[in-house]
């Protein structure tokens, strides 16, 4: 039993739209409350869908994660290798999503699919571990790696102080979290702009990179496999930073609805993505090798900048800034992503109403972004990146992989079922394996970060029975679900907006 949307009162000059009619407002549509039928409309053309998973997959993952490859592989032809795997990895993985989203035509990505093909219990779980860990230890991540960046010009001499790095990313997170709260239209200006300054971070490492090789810096290559022998409980590690890099693939499917003409944008533009991706991911790995040796790329805190010192002179100043720039890009279009996720779990009743609700007049999922600036904070504090990288990783491969382990079963149990993009048995076969592979392993290689991530996640199993089958609350507990409900209306009415005009909403139902 799923409980149903909760239809929630708001007048038409109210601020915070809920759903309507048993409809959730649009994200960012214009309709006046009850006057029309509030839909996501469908502007997401190829080059849309194209710039939307390129510029999410791009960002700090290929400047934090080469370090984290090359220390558990133990060489750098094994680290190339485990770069271009992960590259083709992460094609069968966009591949399967391809054909899950042109097949299954509803936003939400993993959680949409999880649902359609195990039910609501794995998918509440899914989402849940979304809000709880994968969100805010992702963006948490990515901050880390903006902050280090962008102090990296004024500690050149010297280590950064690590109290200084989460001082100033706290600050970012909190520039993310007000922007994305305050105006849809500003995000997106930003995004476009950002996404211009990941494709330049990367075309100043890559081009002095060709320039080297051109002139016979090879020596770094030489017995490239030569060195401390990958081991089983590295490779996983190495495999979840890699795959990390190009996490992103899968944002498209987050916003189906909105896509063009799906059955043809939809693998054009992953296909399109990750070869260009990929193709630069390599080249960006082979640049750093023509000028950094195994030994000093371990020993950088920030590789980019090492590379950029030793090439670009005084030029080299402006990497450290492209690249915090381009981390910045990830965070905000993280963020700005997650709320499709939370718009479509509300949808199906899997989270609080509250959750879903968007400011009628900035069209911006405010109390989703304020409920998860907390847990990014708490995120941040506790934790260093790498651990956080493999905290995040567990949970989202696992439920990655099993999506695409749902695809297996849809051919079996649905043959019928409508297919405009079909990808061989194979690829979501040995995809969905390496992420179960990965994960796994990884229980044994980092027991400590991942063995968090597997009992928060285990929680959503009582979660879900407490908050959706379980019909019979006690009557203090729906109070105080409507008095936090309304409260949170308040809230925003006080310090948000002006002169609101918000009617008393029913009881939330969590």
């Amino acid at each position: 039993m799923v409980r149903k949307p909760v239809v929630s009162t708001i007048s038409s000059g109210g601020y915070l739209q809920g759903n309507v009619n048993g409809k959730l407002p649009s994200l960012g549509g214009k309709e006046p409350p009850g006057q029309e039928k509030v839909v996501l409309k469908k502007k997401i053309t190829l080059l849309r869908g194209i710039s939307i998973i390129i510029g999410t997959i791009i960002g700090a993952g290929i400047f934090i994660s080469p370090k984290g490859v090359l220390q558990n592989t133990g060489s750098v032809g094994m680290s190339l290798v485990i770069w271009t795997v992960c590259g083709v990895l992460s094609l069968f993985g966009a591949l399967s999503y391809a054909e899950l989203g042109t097949s299954i035509k509803k936003s939400g990505g993993h959680y949409t699919y999880i649902l359609e093909v195990f039910g609501p219990l794995p998918a509440f779980v899914r989402v849940w571990v979304e809000l709880l860990i994968v969100r805010p230890a992702a963006t948490a991540v990515i901050s880390l790696a903006f902050g280090r960046y962008i102090l990296e010009p004024l500690f050149i001499q010297c280590e950064i102080p690590e109290l200084a790095i989460k001082l100033v990313t706290a600050v970012g997170i909190t520039v993310v979290m007000v922007l994305n709260s305050m105006s849809v239209s500003w995000s997106t200006r930003i995004q476009i702009f950002l996404t211009f300054c990941k494709l330049t971070a990367i075309l100043i490492i890559i081009v002095p990179g060709v320039m080297q090789l051109i002139k016979g810096q090879t020596q770094h290559f030489k017995d490239a496999f030569s060195g401390r022998d990958a081991s089983i409980m590295g490779l996983p590690l190495a495999f979840y930073y890699g795959m990390y890099a190009y996490a992103g693939w899968f944002y498209l499917n987050f916003v189906t609805e909105e896509v063009e003409n799906p059955e043809k944008t939809v693998p054009l533009a992953i296909c399109i993505s990750m070869a260009v991706v990929t193709v630069g991911y390599v080249l960006t790995n082979v640049a750093y090798f023509t000028t950094i040796s195994a030994e000093e790329l371990l020993l950088s805190n920030a590789v980019a900048v090492t590379f950029s010192e030793r090439l670009l002179g005084n030029f080299s100043l402006a990497v450290p800034i492209f690249v915090a720039l381009s981390c910045f890009g990830s965070m905000n279009g993280g963020v700005f992503a997650v709320s499709r996720l939370f718009y479509v779990a509300s949808r199906e009743g899997h989270l609080p109403e509250l959750l879903s609700m968007i400011h009628v007049r900035k069209h911006t999922p405010l109390p989703g972004v304020i409920v998860l600036y907390p847990l990014t904070m708490i995120m941040l504090f506790s934790g260093n990146l790498y651990s956080l990288l493999n905290f995040l990783s567990f949970a989202r491969w696992l439920f990655i992989g099993l999506a695409v382990a749902g695809l297996i079963y849809l051919r079996y149990k649905r043959p019928d079922m409508h297919r405009p993009f079909k990808v061989p048995l194979f690829i979501p076969a040995l995809f969905s394996f390496t992420c179960f592979f990965m994960v796994a392993l990884s229980l044994y290689s980092d027991p400590f970060s991942t063995g968090i991530g597997f009992i928060i996640t285990l929680t959503g199993v009582p979660a879900y029975y407490l908050f959706i089958i379980w019909d019979k609350k006690p009557k203090w507990f729906r109070r105080m679900s409507g008095k936090t409900f309304t409260q949170f209306q308040d809230l925003l009415r006080d310090h948000v907006v002006e002169n609101p005009s918000i009617c008393t909403p029913t009881p939330l139902k969590v």
